[in-house]
């Protein structure tokens, strides 16, 4: 499978881990969005975390991602549910040289936001932007979050997003006291580019030659923006009907952009007068 994340288990070391790839799903992501190339990469790199940390889920919700600075890139959102179907957004000047991430995104923080329908609240956790690179600002929430050890190793090349998460459980010292240590140094060698062209049991074999790895079954990754018409009738009808005439009778349409999935959506007054009346109109 191109698209997917496989979990996977150091038995001697204690140590467990997921290695997910990307390629139609990601360029699914950036069709006709014009983003510049460092854009690209840091949206690939974050879009492989929240697939590796919304694997984690085990039940039905949405994992949110979001990265907000005063940089060159203000906005970096990314929404993951519990089915793998992924989608993602940036903010961004239009033309930025390759940067430090740092530099890219300025200062401000990571927000990451766990909706799921069995919580009465939606739960956030906010940290700050710290970290040389992606991986390293998402280490140092996990550390923050007081969560498992964990490494995140990601790559990407012209059209695919390749990463690897790894972490330490609670007893992996007492049975290889350098266990963690080697782990680390073999899953960074990820960055060999040859790689993007083998399958996951290859690659883990290849990173973890003389250890002992348990490969679990690969789950598929989607591209999560399809057309729900019902929630935009439901937004119109939210804002009431003299709200919506008074648009109409400004601009002669109403237009509601969908700025995660990259779409439009157009409505005159026929189609204003369908939502209203509950009806189902053709959306242009």
């Amino acid at each position: 499978m191109a698209n997917y994340i496989q979990r996977f288990l150091l038995d001697d070391l204690n140590i467990r881990g997921a290695i997910v790839h990307l390629d139609s799903v990601w360029q699914q992501m950036l069709q006709d969005r014009d983003y510049p190339m460092p854009v690209m990469e840091v949206l690939g790199e974050i879009s492989a975390i929240a697939l590796l940390m919304s694997n984690n889920l085990k039940q039905t919700g949405c994992l949110t991602i979001q990265l907000n600075g005063n940089g060159p890139v203000s906005m970096l959102v990314i929404d993951c549910n519990e089915t793998l179907h992924l989608r993602a957004m940036a903010k961004c000047e239009q033309h930025i040289e390759p940067l430090p991430v740092l530099d890219l995104l300025g200062n401000g923080q990571l927000v990451l936001t766990l909706n799921m329908p069995s919580m009465k609240e939606s739960y956030q956790s906010i940290v700050s932007l710290d970290g040389n690179n992606i991986a390293g600002i998402f280490e140092h929430y996990f550390k923050q979050s007081e969560q498992l050890p964990s490494r995140l190793f990601i790559t990407t090349s012209s059209d695919a997003v390749l990463g690897i998460l790894l972490q330490k459980l609670p007893t992996a010292d007492q049975q290889d006291p350098d266990g963690w240590t080697r782990a680390e140094a073999l899953a960074a060698t990820i960055f060999d580019q040859s790689l993007f062209e083998r399958t996951a049991e290859e690659i883990l074999t290849h990173l973890f030659l003389e250890e002992t790895i348990r490969i679990f079954d690969a789950q598929t990754v989607q591209y999560g923006c399809h057309e729900d018409p019902a929630k935009i009738y439901a937004l119109l009808r939210s804002l009431g009907r003299e709200e919506v005439d008074s648009i109409l009778q400004e601009f002669g349409e109403v237009v509601i952009n969908d700025d995660i999935c990259n779409r439009e959506y157009r409505f005159d007054a026929l189609m204003i007068d369908a939502v209203f009346k509950e009806a189902s109109p053709t959306v242009h």
